[in-house]
């Protein structure tokens, strides 16, 4: 028999027996739950679920905001054998039903108010699931419920997608992914210890956030602090930055951005010992500014649902801005071409990463299982290139990357160079025809607050940075750009309202 390893044991269990059961697990709306009380609150759900009917490898959907109940279901079915399904709540009720039914989860655990939903709709939820309501959870307190022995193999968790062209797909992960991930990154990047304070405004239903606010606190006994309110402000989350004194703290560009553009006091961050990124590249004018202002350093990083967390990232001490980074120890990264073929320094390529925290597939999506996962690696859908030294530059999505007048364009560089603009706040560049149907760039803007954008100046902005295949022949000045729940802009939107609307593109 292989080695027995349940990861719910690995991250609760361990630090009771070690003696640091009352170490601070979970700070969340005031509330402090030491490690003892997590292992109440993870042995109940554990007995719930069994009382429930659920068995090893039986699903259980948990579409809710982060809380001690999520983080309880989660690691309570883990430790169970069953396998937590991590969705995103604000999924559009169909959708979530959707995914109940692919997954056939036993028990669906939703927020109130996607709970009480259901009772006017008529979409037709499984019956095979039953639904609680994170708020009515009546889990047995105390519950000495034995950890189903699984080992490293063992079919742990499974993760949505982001689903930023198409309905999610079910990434299928195993017990030992979320080990590897406390050890690859979270150890050997950011070097975390048990006096650490992790504050994610990345949410847990995502595989980014899950990490920070989950897997890598709990792999050394430090303390997470989890804030269920969506969407996030500013204020908002300076507000718990200040009370509770986060020393790392996990973003993604976009809200770096929205930061950098409210009023919140400049010394903000003052006990964050290091900020990191991830979900979309980080503009190296946004890194410069968010430094100088508040004087932290943003590690920026690449990672995927598919690989649980982040595989190539920035250092402390050896940092790029504008780039991914090096790979993180453990990880094959290759750069090939359309035909398979490893390309040299500074060309473009497909991304391709392998790792032991991979997915084993897509549930019940054997087409999307071929197609991205090539035996040892999977092909990210990212474009990239490496330098002589290593360092990893992000060009685009292989189906965004843009080929104008015959030369390829990454929509990453053209943004780059928009965000420089004082009054810019986010940007997205698509492609789009003109009237005689040549693709040609387009921009999509947001303005800084108060501050209005003009195309002339923006074009003049771009003609002094761009060579002139890759500046924008159109501009468009928006309110907020079309985003998923993870913060990815959703160009394919913008490429549709394009086709729809028609409008020319200016002769710049």
């Amino acid at each position: 028999m292989p080695e027995r390893f349940n990861a719910a044991e690995w991250l609760v269990d361990r630090h009771l027996e070690s003696g640091d059961g009352e170490r601070v697990a979970v700070v969340t709306g005031g509330e402090v739950t030491t490690y003892n009380g997590l292992g109440d609150r993870v042995g109940g759900a554990a007995a719930g679920l069994q009382q429930l009917g659920v068995h090893a490898e039986q699903r259980v959907l948990i579409a809710a905001f982060d809380s001690l109940e999520f983080v309880a279901t989660f690691l309570g079915a883990m430790r169970i054998g069953a396998i937590p399904l991590a969705a995103n709540p604000l999924l559009p009720l169909p959708e979530l039903a959707a995914i109940a039914d692919l997954s056939a989860a036993r028990v669906a655990v939703l927020s109130p108010g996607r709970a009480d939903e259901l009772a006017s709709f008529d979409g037709g939820w499984p019956s095979t699931a039953q639904v609680l309501r994170t708020d009515a959870l009546a889990w047995p307190e105390k519950a000495a419920t034995p950890a189903y022995p699984t080992w490293d193999e063992s079919p742990g968790f499974w993760l949505c997608t982001s689903g930023t062209t198409g309905r999610p797909k079910l990434a299928m992960h195993r017990h030992i992914d979320l080990k590897v991930t406390a050890t690859t990154y979270a150890h050997d990047i950011l070097h975390i210890d048990r006096g650490d304070r992790f504050y994610s405004v990345g949410p847990m239903f995502h595989a980014y956030g899950l990490g920070n606010s989950l897997t890598f606190p709990f792999s050394v006994a430090a303390t997470t602090v989890l804030e269920p309110t969506r969407p996030p402000t500013p204020t908002l989350v300076a507000n718990v930055v200040q009370r509770e004194a986060p020393t790392l703290f996990f973003c993604i560009p976009t809200f770096y951005a929205a930061l950098l553009a409210s009023d919140v006091p400049d010394d903000t961050f003052k006990s964050v010992r290091s900020a990191v990124s991830a979900a979309e590249p980080l503009p190296a004018d946004l890194y410069a500014r968010f430094l100088d202002r508040f004087g932290v350093e943003i590690l920026d990083g690449i990672g995927s649902t598919e690989l649980t967390h982040i595989f190539i990232s920035n250092r402390r001490g050896a940092l790029r801005p504008g780039t991914s980074g090096v790979p993180v120890d453990g990880y094959d990264i290759r750069l090939l071409d359309d035909e398979g073929t490893a390309v040299g320094a500074d060309v473009p390529g497909h991304l391709y990463v392998g790792g032991e925290s991979m997915a084993t597939g897509y549930w019940c999506n054997a087409e999307a299982t071929r197609n991205a996962f090539h035996g040892p690696v999977m092909r990210t859908g990212d474009m990239y290139t490496r330098s002589g030294d290593g360092y990893f530059t992000y060009l685009g999505r292989s189906d965004d990357m843009l080929r104008v007048s015959g030369e390829w364009v990454s929509p990453a560089e053209v943004e780059a160079v928009l965000v420089e603009h004082e009054h810019v706040l986010e940007a997205a560049v698509v492609s789009g025809p003109d009237e005689d149907g040549i693709q040609r760039v387009v921009a999509h803007v947001v303005a800084v607050p108060e501050q209005a954008l003009s195309p002339d100046e923006l074009d003049a902005h771009c003609r002094t940075r761009l060579v002139g295949y890759k500046r924008p022949r159109r501009f468009v000045v928006h309110d907020t750009l079309p985003k998923t729940a993870t913060g990815k802009i959703q160009r394919f939107r913008l490429r549709d309202e394009d086709s729809r609307t028609g409008l020319p593109h200016a002769t710049t």
